[in-house]
């Protein structure tokens, strides 16, 4: 039975481990996302001409 307490305890500790890392990784900013804007704007005429072809074809 002090196994599991064992067991429970270490896997606490070791999700709290992540959840820092984690916490650490966002507010550096290894999450940001510096490329899709650049690009969005050269993609987004594409979208709004598909769209007006399908609702066309209705």
């Amino acid at each position: 039975m002090s196994v599991i307490y064992l067991l429970l305890a270490l896997s606490v500790l070791v999700a709290v481990i992540f959840f820092i890392a984690f916490i650490i990784s966002v507010k550096r900013g290894q999450y940001d996302d510096s490329y899709t804007p650049s690009v969005r704007m050269l993609f987004d005429d594409e979208l709004v001409k598909k769209e007006n072809i399908t609702t066309n074809n209705k």
